[in-house]
């Protein structure tokens, strides 16, 4: 039985929405963080080497890493769905912006937030100039490609949309950034807000919180 272990809080609502878009039989597990917005739990530790989030199982599978389980979900589950094909137009957007996510954007918000939790003013850190940058770098090319296609995979929703929300989402409600600036990304949240299975996922992943979608 498929299982997504979600920490609240987490990149882990991706996983759940990925699952509730391809209408998937699951099983659901939420594990709260200590103190709110704290650390995870012991428990949830406990699941994977890394003790990060998010983490699935799957019989004896535990497997964690958003961009790794988006694929393992895709390619057993997903019947060719949010995933296009080598062939399709949109296939090498669709495999850009996938694996730009994590493995530029989040990054690169990450690495301010890690300067902030070491009692650094960010403003007063070497590498302030350089994550300022790439900050601003990341944001003016998310607006850009949201005002060429309606998705970031393309004409279709794809699993680069549901790794790249999270980061426009509740990421960045944590962070307090502002989107007024972006008419583009707007535009793109408020659709997302009208999905079904969007709104369903994150009744389940976070629901304290409604979703932040402007």
């Amino acid at each position: 039985m498929l299982t997504v272990h979600h920490l609240g809080l987490s990149q882990s609502e991706r996983i759940v929405w990925l699952c509730e878009e391809l209408e998937l039989d699951y099983e659901f597990k939420r594990y709260e963080r200590i103190g709110g917005k704290g650390y995870a739990p012991p428990e949830y530790k406990a699941l994977h080497p890394m003790g990060i989030a998010p983490v699935i199982s799957d019989g004896a599978l535990m497997l964690g890493e958003s961009g790794a389980i988006c694929d393992y979900i895709c390619g057993r589950y997903g019947d060719g769905r949010l995933t296009p094909g080598p062939n399709h137009p949109d296939f090498a957007d669709h495999l850009f912006w996938f694996h730009w996510c994590n493995g530029t954007f989040m990054a690169t918000l990450m690495g301010g937030s890690v300067i902030q939790l070491a009692g650094t003013d960010i403003s007063a850190s070497p590498g302030a100039a350089f994550i300022a940058d790439r900050t601003a770098r990341a944001w003016d090319m998310i607006e850009a490609r949201l005002g060429e296609a309606p998705f970031f995979g393309g004409r279709v929703l794809t699993t680069a949309d549901i790794m790249m929300v999270y980061g426009l989402t509740t990421s960045r409600a944590m962070r307090g950034t502002s989107i007024d600036a972006f008419p583009n990304v707007r535009r793109y949240l408020s659709d997302i807000g009208t999905r079904p299975a969007y709104r369903r996922a994150m009744a389940k992943a976070e629901p304290a919180m409604e979703p932040v979608l402007t």
